[in-house]
């Protein structure tokens, strides 16, 4: 098939949220007509024997849109006869499967891809697919099998090892661009937070930039309608260019997600409505998604009765929802959602000192060592036979591991972020001059190894902070082949808006900011220091306890004097504080010494 897609393919995504909100489910039989396989390492061996494409149906079992295609599109006998006679079809969970969804993510739910014995793509369609519409793809495919011509991003003739000064000066621009000035959030019909833009505008904001401030709590603001008033969490996002249209989704991930920038953005703040919203976040967690035992699971479902829409239910209060029932809760636990829940529970044990939140993590993080861990280090998904190493899981354990370092300051979690940073280099860097692979794969796989954007940003970030802390610099190079993906100048100029890249080039170019407490583990008044240390706003930051009967620090880069009694130290780049010995202190010395004004 000969087309010309966009470069960009959001304007195809945006365009399917204004399908009419009002189809209904088929009556017609919702009975499987198509013997969908799971996604395996003999797919491609399959198509070749049999002369056949693969159809991948890409799903999310939260997702309004996927019901509806499994309800209208693929319970046509028609559509069903087609596929038999020509192609493989396939159906994954794109939460079951981080490598296939980062693959893919431009694409939306439900994704539809069609393979041929090669490994080529030869269509690819974002969103609902209307049975005329299958019928019709089908066939043209099978008339002309040739791949539709595709936009790749090459690795320039020479990789670059930071960001370029008009690279900077463009994904600077491009925030700004991207911005509501009107809503908040960014200037497109999907309302939801995007992670990279508001943590980069805290950042500039409360550094001083009132401009980022005012763009950032606008945006919070306008995200708290996405709450859900009777149970809480957060709808996955909203459409029509506000944040009035919810679709009503709650995914783990994102759940996590807004507990931890509301926390941060609370931590800056001090607004006590956005506190609110990460706590009353976490009380819907705990009453939905939480297992009795231990873990967290997937998702709850948008739609009561699946492929309908459920406006009218959400409207209800707590008593008529719970007379019609209660959407369908995904019960599957997997590593990247749980770990991240980790890292949201250290955030708001930072912000509160609250024991219920550490001990929260710490069990999480304790069920994940028992039932998700290989022997080497690395964590599996879901199930322990999964032959793939995916990097979504393993970059949120460490910097799980690294939170739990930091509020509990045992060295054995450090150890453990190590070990899985080291699994990651041996199975996900490969041959790759710049970038971590989304997923490992076996040898004779015809796909090419995928490298994701958002991953490689949380990886060069995290394996970042995983050197400032231990020192080792394997965690540095793992943190630089990331970052070499990320400051290519075709990756730049492919974004609408990333200002992650911008963090993570900022954050290999500078030291964190440093905050050591130096005294017993026993003493009280360190603790307290340690205590208000970990309220230090900037994410970017190293704290350490140094208890000299304990012995040097992992990374002992700094002699501190021999004092009476336990003290704190700030320091930057550039200079570092007094000792500090009242925790009313440290805060106000931190402002001084990073120059930051009031906002």
């Amino acid at each position: 098939m000969k087309s010309n897609p966009s470069l960009l393919h959001l304007a195809v995504l945006l365009l399917l949220l204004y399908l009419p909100l009002s189809l209904k489910a088929s009556d017609k039989s919702t009975e499987n007509l198509i013997p969908w396989q799971p996604w395996h390492s003999d797919l491609f061996t399959q198509a070749k024997r049999d002369g056949k494409f693969i159809l991948l149906n890409l799903e999310a079992v939260w997702c309004h849109w996927c019901h509806v295609m499994d309800q209208r599109t693929y319970s046509d006998p028609k559509i069903a006869a087609a596929i038999a006679a020509h192609y493989i079809p396939v159906k994954v969970d794109h939460d079951a499967n981080p490598g296939l969804a980062a693959r893919f993510r431009a694409w939306g739910w439900p994704a539809t891809i069609v393979f041929n014995a090669d490994g080529e793509e030869i269509v690819k369609r974002a969103g609902y697919i209307s049975p005329d519409n299958m019928t019709a793809l089908l066939a043209a495919i099978v008339r002309d099998p040739s791949p539709e011509r595709q936009v790749h991003i090459e690795n320039s003739d020479k990789v670059h090892g930071k960001l370029r000064e008009q690279d900077r000066k463009v994904l600077i621009a491009k925030h700004k661009a991207a911005a509501d000035p009107v809503h908040g959030g960014l200037k497109i019909p999907m309302k939801f937070l995007d992670d990279g833009s508001v943590e980069y505008a805290l950042n500039q904001g409360y550094n001083g930039d009132k401009a980022e401030w005012q763009r950032l709590n606008r945006t919070l603001q306008g995200a708290l309608n996405l709450q859900d008033p009777v149970w809480y969490g957060f709808y996955q996002y909203s459409t029509h260019g506000d944040w009035q249209h919810p679709h009503f989704e709650k995914i783990m991930r994102s759940q996590t997600r807004y507990i931890r920038l509301y926390t941060q953005a609370y931590m800056a703040s001090q607004n006590e409505q956005y506190l609110r919203a990460a706590k009353n976040t976490l009380h819907y967690v705990n009453r939905f998604l939480k297992d009795d035992n231990a873990g967290y699971f997937n998702s709850q479902d948008a739609d009561l009765i699946q492929g309908k829409k459920a406006t009218a239910y959400f409207a209800l209060q707590n008593n008529a929802r719970r007379k019609l029932g209660i959407p369908r809760i995904d019960k599957k636990r997997y590593t990247n959602s749980n770990a991240s829940m980790v890292s949201a529970l250290a955030w708001l044990y930072r912000a509160t000192g609250s024991a219920a939140y550490r001990d929260q993590a710490l069990k999480t993080s304790q069920w994940l060592l028992s039932n998700r861990q290989h022997k080497n280090g690395s964590f599996f998904h879901q199930q322990e036979t999964e032959p793939t190493l995916f990097l979504s899981d393993n970059v949120a354990v460490i910097e799980a591991f690294l939170d739990l370092y930091e509020i509990s300051t045992a060295p054995v979690w450090l150890r453990r972020a190590q070990n899985v940073a080291d699994a990651i280099d041996v199975k996900l860097v490969a041959k790759l001059e710049a970038g971590v692979a989304a997923m490992s794969q076996a040898s004779e796989s015809p796909l090419k190894l995928h490298v994701d954007l958002a991953e490689n940003i949380q990886l060069a970030r995290t394996a970042n902070r995983l050197f400032q802390v231990g020192g080792r610099s394997q965690d540095r190079k793992l943190a630089e082949q990331a970052l070499r993906y990320l400051v290519q100048p075709a990756i730049v100029d492919a974004q609408f808006t990333e200002p992650g890249i911008l963090l993570a080039d900022q954050e290999l170019a500078t030291e964190p900011l440093h905050l050591t407490i130096v005294g017993s583990k026993t003493d009280s008044r360190a603790q307290a220091l340690y205590d208000k240390a970990l309220q230090v706003v900037p994410r970017y930051r190293r704290i350490e306890w140094w208890d000299r009967n304990q012995g040097k620090l992992p990374r002992h880069d700094v002699e501190y004097p021999v004092l009476e009694r336990s003290a704190a130290f700030v320091c930057n780049a550039k200079r570092c504080s007094a000792p500090i010995f009242k925790p009313a202190e440290l805060l106000k010395t931190v402002r001084i010494i990073e120059g930051i004004g009031a906002i």
